[in-house]
């Protein structure tokens, strides 16, 4: 296998410092078929918002079809606040991040897998004013976890890490303010020896590369244009999108999602590969790769893209497969399986789109017996082809990942929920605005 030789100076601690100081100089071989910074994280554990891949899929299969606040619930654990953010899982332990807006604390609350009992908690106070919006509780950031620390994006306040047992080994309180009408939401990925960040939206849109050790900065691409919502005409614009890493061909991307385009990096040096226009000026979804193909859409009425990954420059005419000038209103993000995409609404309409095309295969409104069938969740996609969703209202519905809609179950919480599903090991975790559910088949 080729490789290439990068020399990067290193202190004794592995801090990477700006100006390039340093005692020590370590020379790193990277394989230009696996990069260093991509390792597996294990797929037993949900560590991240959209699982160890970020594309909101496990291998696993078996995970309960039916539930309620009886039924196949082997714990639920009361939350101090409502609250947005998606619990992530390792081993015996699952963390959530927790707002208490009466106090300004800013938490990352670590509870028993097994009990639903608290194990410790960390985190900051921040009492400054902070834009978001009614419907959008601070700390809707999830975390994101490699089994020996914590990574947590708490907006304005900062980003920590801490240990496993809760103990801070670095925070980042110098990266300015998080400032639009509807907030913030962006989580940290873990990749290898970084931290990817999307800092946004607002005036300060900024994308990072930190060092998991340290919390250095390694680099950073700042996308102009940002806005806070606030300015006329600029109220739509912004990215809630976080970024994914893939392998493309003998390199790596890491895709981005923004105003107007998606496009991808250079994830050792920040450097922008290619760009493709086709997105509206407001983007929710996170972008999703498979078969050589990135899909993305923007939010409320908004495009949709499908772009060919690994090009250079501005590939618009050269990448673009296809491009949709008008699509549903959604906030959470789809999944891919099997050359279809599968992707919810706003308004809670389960659609499967041709990946090659773009265009819809079928279109299902998805009812329960709640009391609002809005979604702004994303979807996950089991080993054994099932879809997992959940509203607003609580009800959570499974539906197979196929060319033909078929529903498999409707289930009841009966409590709001905003976030998206984590799945471990037969385990269905659903954060709601009073409670931490986990669901699994009663033994």
């Amino acid at each position: 296998m080729e490789e290439t030789t990068i020399e990067i100076s290193r202190c004794k601690k592995g801090a990477v410092f700006d100006d390039g100081s340093c005692i020590m100089k370590t020379t790193l071989l990277l394989s230009l078929g696996l990069l260093s910074i991509v390792s597996p994280l294990s797929a037993g554990n949900w560590p991240m918002w959209r699982g160890s891949e970020g594309d909101g899929q496990t291998k696993e299969s078996g995970f309960p079809l039916t539930w309620s606040t009886t039924e196949n619930v082997q714990w639920n654990a009361e939350l101090p606040d409502r609250g947005n953010s998606t619990p992530v899982v390792w081993g015996d332990q699952v963390f959530i991040t927790q707002a208490v807006e009466k106090t300004g604390q800013r938490l990352l609350l670590c509870l028993d897998r097994t009990t639903g009992k608290q194990l410790w908690e960390a985190g900051t106070i921040y009492r400054e004013p902070e834009l978001t919006h009614a419907t959008n509780p601070y700390c809707s950031a999830s975390p994101a976890t490699d089994g020996q620390r914590v990574v947590v994006f708490f907006a304005s306040a900062g980003v920590f890490c801490y240990d496993m047992q809760g103990r801070e080994i670095w925070k980042r309180t110098d990266l300015g303010k998080q400032h639009h009408i509807w907030g913030n939401g962006t989580s940290p990925v873990l990749a290898g020896d970084r931290v990817f960040l999307n800092f946004g939206p607002g005036a300060k849109t900024t994308l990072y590369a930190f060092d998991k050790a340290t919390g250095k900065t390694l680099w950073q691409h700042d996308e102009p244009g940002g806005a806070s919502g606030e300015e006329g005409n600029k109220k739509w614009l912004g990215s809630w999108a976080d970024p994914l890493l893939r392998r493309v061909g003998e390199h790596h991307e890491l895709l981005m999602s923004y105003p107007g385009r998606v496009c991808a990096f250079d994830p050792m040096t920040g450097k922008e590969l290619w760009t493709c226009a086709g997105l509206n000026a407001l983007v929710y979804n996170s972008p999703l790769y498979a078969d050589g193909l990135v899909v993305s859409f923007g939010g409320y009425g908004g495009m949709g893209v499908g772009v060919k990954a690994g090009g250079s420059g501005d590939v618009t005419e050269t990448h673009r497969v296809w491009h949709l000038p008008k699509v549903s209103q959604r906030i959470g993000s789809g999944v891919l399986h099997e050359g279809y995409h599968y992707i919810l609404s706003d308004g809670g309409i389960a659609e499967c789109r041709d990946l090659k095309t773009g265009q819809m295969v079928w279109s299902e409104r998805l009812k329960g017996p709640g009391p609002t069938g809005q979604n702004w969740s994303s979807l996950v996609l089991t080993g054994d082809g099932l879809c997992y969703a959940v509203n607003q209202g609580g009800d959570a519905f499974v539906f197979r990942a196929s060319p033909k809609f078929e529903l498999l179950a409707t289930n009841a919480l009966g409590e709001k929920v905003i976030g998206s599903m984590a799945m471990s090991d037969g385990q269905i975790f659903i954060r709601g605005h009073k409670h931490l559910w986990c669901i699994g088949a009663q033994k």
